[in-house]
């Protein structure tokens, strides 16, 4: 079974029309990713309307576009504003458009159709830190049995997450869906769109505190999916977090918990990290112990492999399949080890940054040998964590690293935590511009280093790791 427009057509007004089996291949909002037979969503945005782009989607192959201004005036147009508007009516040949009060809800609306038609399992994936590498463990894992799907990249929105819903077909057998938290009521949403039999929360942290207001808001947010879970679902929670293992007590599923703490249903004890060489452990789970070494680096890793471990053994996979799995997943952290000109050893972790995604970084940092440099710039949208997230960081800066370079505003309250914390002056440098912070490394870099840069997206921490790489 594979979408087509009559399913587009039925989802948006109750009635199924036909000579309209023409198959969908997928959707997009980028007329640039057009595909011949995809579905083109025009969106409005601050910058950039989609509308203008609907005639490159057609050149491309779009069979149809979803829009919500009229653009008759170009296109044959299917309108669909009008309360009298309803099937069946006479279909224009493909290329045509779909005219929709709004298309980011029209598009909601056809993912929600088409999931319901699918005889598909879910797994949604939530949490503060850890969402990517845990989804894609997870569908590794899955993969070794089962046809899976897993939404790619950061598509785990409003918007991301119906576009990857319409690339399922009935030969899926498993999503793997990451769910984005901004606001309370975003997790409900798209958990009415995907219907997640499995949920997953890896972590309550505070990042986008500035958005949500408080962890507590978070949390409550967050375990919007384990409350819309099924009786015969699954939640599979965090039990060292103090925040996610309550989380047990708002569900109507079935209760996995995993952790270091042996009260945990799957635990891990005797972690050993092995710097970029993975980490190893012990996993328990009953009265069974297995000896798990993972390609996955920093010792933070071991509860994303306990997440992806705690969904196979709720979907009945042996431990061989699960393992094996794990073992051989290509997953990659966002974490990338490239070296300066001179040799020197950088983790280049400038993605993104949150306080417990920084401490774990330190950690990693802590493993390697050789002289260890921490580039740490400001953590945005924590709100009023801001502060206590900071000097969180400096603390665990200053006993892992030999010399540290901070960068921003908010970098100062890292570099004052950090030398309250007893780090010589002498060795921490706070600066305004990346360009400072290549100058100093350039001067004191020594072959045998190891660099961590890390900090907000919005601090432009990878012109620094660029500089540095470049630099003859």
């Amino acid at each position: 079974m594979l979408l087509t427009l009559a399913d587009i057509l039925e989802a948006l007004t109750g009635t199924r029309p036909t000579g309209a089996d023409l198959v969908i291949t997928e959707a997009s909002i980028d007329s640039r990713l057009s595909i011949p037979g995809s579905l083109f969503v025009a969106m409005t945005g601050e910058r950039v309307d989609g509308h203008n782009y609907v005639g490159d989607a057609f050149h491309k192959g779009a069979h149809a576009a979803l829009i919500q201004k009229d653009l008759s005036n170009l296109f044959p147009v299917i309108n669909l504003t009008e309360p009298s508007s309803s099937l069946p009516i006479p279909l224009p040949d493909v290329p045509f458009c779909i005219l929709v009060k709004d298309t980011t809800l029209a598009l909601q609306q056809i993912a929600r159709f088409w999931r319901a038609k699918l005889d598909v399992k879910v797994v949604g994936i939530t949490g503060s830190v850890g969402k990517s590498t845990t989804k894609e463990l997870i569908a590794d894992v899955l993969a070794r049995k089962f046809r899976t799907l897993r939404n790619p990249g950061n598509l785990n929105n409003e918007i991301g997450l119906p576009l990857t819903i319409l690339r399922l077909g009935s030969g899926y057998q498993y999503a793997v869906l990451e769910m984005g938290f901004y606001v309370p009521g975003e997790i409900a949403l798209l958990c009415d769109i995907a219907r997640p039999q499995i949920g997953v929360i890896t972590n309550i942290g505070t990042v986008h505190a500035e958005r949500a207001g408080s962890q507590e808001v978070i949390a409550r947010g967050k375990s919007e999916l384990v409350q819309s879970l099924p009786e015969d679902g699954t939640a599979i929670l965090n039990f060292d977090d103090p925040w996610v293992r309550p989380m047990a007590d708002v569900t109507r599923a079935s209760v996995i918990t995993y952790g270091l703490n042996p009260q945990s249903d799957l635990w891990a004890s005797h972690i050993v990290g092995q710097g970029l060489e993975g980490i190893q452990f012990n996993l328990h789970y009953k009265h069974e112990t297995f000896q798990l070494r993972v390609p996955l680096i920093g010792q933070h890793s071991v509860h994303t492999v306990l997440r992806a471990a705690a969904v196979g053994v709720a979907i009945g996979m042996s431990w061989d399949e699960i393992i094996s799995g794990l073992r051989f997943s290509r997953t990659q952290l966002r974490l990338v080890a490239v070296h300066a000109s001179n040799g020197a050893m950088i983790l280049d972790d400038t993605y993104n940054a949150s306080p417990e995604s920084t401490l774990a970084a330190l950690n990693l940092l802590e493993e390697m040998d050789g002289r260890k440099i921490a580039v740490l710039g400001d953590m945005l949208e924590l709100g009023p964590y801001e502060i206590e997230g900071h000097e969180k960081v400096g603390i665990r800066a200053a006993e892992v690293a030999s010399q540290l370079v901070t960068l921003g505003e908010r970098g100062r309250i890292i570099a004052e935590a950090a030398a309250s914390s007893g780090m010589p002056r002498a060795r921490i440098l706070s600066v305004d511009e990346p360009q400072q912070a290549v100058d100093f490394l350039k001067k004191v870099l020594s072959p045998a280093d190891v660099v961590l840069v890390k900090g907000s997206h919005g601090m432009r921490m990878d012109k620094i790791v660029t500089a540095l790489e470049g630099e003859s």
